[in-house]
């Protein structure tokens, strides 16, 4: 499940023309980044949901050729949300766990490729959700408290109030399509899900190999491009 269908408001004035998976970073639209990362993990289908820009959306889509191949879930007439959008997606998702990854997020690989490792070590046995965090103090361009802790099981929980956590949720996971039994029809975040498998004690992380860019802003992408060059040096 690529997750494309968001306003990217604090990405205008680029977003007011285009949806924020298209803006571009190191000469490529970060969409591309995802699907092509997706594509190196094996994962040979993927669902893209639009709203914003749909038409720019689903026209870029269809240039591409190769893994994955794509499917259109469509939101013009409503914004579901990340949360609302994958239920709305489940019917072409299937009834086995699946990845999600927010259309907008980039990382610099380690030493082995980050979805990869999210799909080998998801354990359905004790896992209802398996996330990518980041390290907080280390991602570039992410100024937040972070979002989670973690114990040494890989077991994660919520930041408490007014303190700075290790992990930041990084925009990719692996979930299983009944945390989303009896979720609301309409709009509703990600983070519902995070917090019934967090209750459950069910909500992993899995820390991500290399360097997470939070490109939230115009101002970010400089900062972005400039970290992948040095990494190629």
């Amino acid at each position: 499940m690529v997750l494309a269908a968001g306003m990217g408001t604090r990405m205008r004035p680029l977003t007011d023309t285009r949806p924020k998976p298209l803006v571009a970073v190191a000469g490529k639209p970060l969409v591309d980044h995802v699907l092509d990362r997706l594509a190196g993990a094996g994962i040979d289908e993927a669902v893209v949901n639009v709203h914003h820009h749909a038409d720019l959306m689903e026209a870029h889509l269809a240039t591409r050729s190769g893994a994955p191949r794509i499917r259109v879930s469509d939101e013009r007439t409503r914004l579901l949300e990340t949360g609302g959008g994958t239920r709305k997606a489940l019917d072409l998702l299937g009834d086995a766990p699946f990845v999600a990854i927010n259309a907008d997020t980039i990382w610099i690989e380690g030493v082995k490729p980050n979805i990869a490792r999210l799909i080998e070590q998801f354990d359905p046995e004790r896992m209802d959700a398996l996330l990518l965090v980041a390290a907080t103090a280390l991602s570039i361009g992410y100024s937040g408290f972070g979002d989670f802790t973690m114990d040494g099981e890989g077991r994660l929980s919520r930041r408490p109030e007014r303190v700075v956590s290790p992990f930041v949720y990084a925009g990719a996971g692996v979930f299983t399509p009944s945390l989303f039994d009896e979720t609301p029809q309409g709009p509703f975040s990600l983070n519902l899900i995070f917090d019934r498998a967090c209750e459950a004690g069910r909500l992993f992380g899995l820390r991500l190999e290399g360097v997470w860019m939070h490109v939230g802003t115009p101002e970010a992408i400089a900062e972005a491009e400039t970290a992948i060059k040095r990494s190629s040096d």
